[in-house]
């Protein structure tokens, strides 16, 4: 059976349970990382050298890099989240990546200073400037989307996926945000999916 590793908490988990959950995929999710730990053990290590969380095994198959854990899902278990036309994938692939070059690094203070600090501890300089460059980052996911219903094309993808976790959280973490109406077109499509209210939408940042 297929197993993740990884608490339900983490953006990088929801991601792939995500994706489990679109395709209907039997598996078993192990909590390990945050206050559960384990993420040092030496059987841990020996899947995952970088310590961190998701991986995936599978049949003896082990994957870590949680983008890298949705494609494979994609690829292997079929369904619509892997584009046939090459375009639409490379458009998927280029969203993902840019979640993690982009989203990923700018919203990181902003989760860090409201969710993970003491209230009189945050650094409110930086809580803002995370906030600002998270926003400026979704004006150009409103752009795009804007052009086409969802990041890659007519349908939901893979490259939806991760992009969504992050709209996710900048919506819980950029209250005083502007109005992006193709975004919230497109997020409130996202809210309809039962795959995302289960491992995504239910789920309180911690």
């Amino acid at each position: 059976m297929l197993k993740i590793w990884g608490r339900n908490t983490s953006s990088n988990v929801q991601k792939v349970m995500w994706a489990i959950g679109e395709l209907g995929i039997a598996h078993e999710r192990i909590d390990v990382g945050g206050s559960f730990g384990g993420t040092k053990d030496e059987q841990y290590l020996a899947m995952n050298p970088n310590s961190l969380i998701p991986t995936l095994e599978e049949d003896g198959f082990v994957l870590w890099e949680s983008n890298s854990i949705v494609r494979y899902l994609a690829a292997k278990h079929g369904g619509a989240l892997q584009p046939a036309d090459p375009q639409v994938a490379a458009r998927a692939n280029q969203w993902m990546d840019w979640q993690l070059s982009v989203v990923a690094g700018a919203i990181r203070d902003a989760f860090w200073g409201l969710i993970r600090t003491p209230e009189d501890k945050r650094d409110h300089a930086a809580i803002t400037k995370s906030q600002a460059a998270t926003t400026e980052a979704m004006r150009l996911l409103e752009e795009a989307l804007g052009k086409r219903p969802y990041v890659a094309g007519d349908t939901f993808s893979m490259g939806d996926i991760p992009v969504g976790v992050m709209a996710y959280r900048f919506r819980k973490l950029v209250p005083d945000r502007p109005t992006l109406p193709h975004l919230e077109r497109w997020y409130g499509e996202l809210e309809k999916r039962k795959a995302f209210q289960e491992h995504v939408g239910a789920i309180p940042l911690t």
